[in-house]
């Protein structure tokens, strides 16, 4: 099995520009997000997907593997596509370019998950809502699933709604969607071939266009929702982190 790792990357970010290569801890970001993919035992390669030649020019310092794309790609997902197309693989895993501390069991037990169930489409994760005020955020996205955990909808808004209760509590019933996704490569391209459907566009989750699609699409569980990179309050805790883990091997 030829199983890809993708990390996307670009220089433009809204609240931290460039942060793909903010230095953590002496290495910068995308180094660190690299060395966690290849940590993977599922993955067959991993290579960095960019538009900037700065970042590239780093990955390339750095040992790793990176090709250069359009700089016009609506997506991640886009990028991913043009990075792979033409080459075999099995199954491309794309993993978030500011997720320096990704578990890459993790991204294990999303490859198993999809090797062991041939009609899955794609696959992604997801981790329990821990407090209501990620459970009220917009920028939390939640999701929710049924047999064979198959992904049913994801949402910004709270979901389920529960009717009947006073105050809705965790209780195992509210869990926000992880930015870690792995598809069958022929559904890849499906994907990104058709364009955005309503509740894509309403919602601005391009997973939706996948469900409209008829995408199968396995949630498996964990109990880590790492810490995404997106402002300097976030690099201080990412830095912290990494420095606890240092210290305790």
């Amino acid at each position: 099995m030829n199983v890809i790792g993708v990390i996307p990357a670009r220089w433009a970010s809204t609240r931290l520009p460039g942060k793909s290569l903010v230095p953590l801890c002496g290495k910068p970001m995308i180094q660190r997000v690299v060395e966690r993919a290849k940590a993977a035992h599922s993955l067959s390669s991993v290579l960095v997907a960019t538009d900037d030649a700065r970042i590239a020019e780093v990955v390339r310092g750095f040992g790793g593997d990176v090709v250069l794309t359009r700089p016009d790609h609506p997506s991640g997902t886009d990028r991913i596509a043009e990075a792979v197309a033409g080459v075999h693989a099995d199954l491309v895993v794309n993993i978030q370019g500011d997720e320096p501390l990704l578990d890459p069991v993790l991204i294990d037990r999303l490859v198993e998950a999809m090797l062991a169930d041939a009609s899955w489409d794609m696959g992604t994760a997801a981790a329990p809502v821990q407090n209501n005020e990620d459970l009220e955020s917009s920028s939390v996205v939640k999701v929710v699933w049924g047999a064979q955990h198959q992904a049913l909808y994801f949402s910004r808004s709270v979901i389920p709604f529960v009717r009947d209760a006073q105050d809705k509590g965790m209780k195992g019933l509210y869990w926000r969607h992880l930015g870690l996704y792995a598809y069958r490569t022929a559904f890849l391209q499906t994907l990104v071939a058709t364009p955005p459907c309503a509740l894509e566009l309403a919602e601005k989750l391009e997973q939706l266009r996948a469900l409209y699609l008829g995408a199968r699409m396995v949630v498996i569980e964990t109990s880590d929702t790492g810490i995404g990179v997106d402002t300097p309050a976030d690099v201080d805790r990412v830095e912290k982190r990494i420095r606890e883990c240092e210290q305790h091997g």
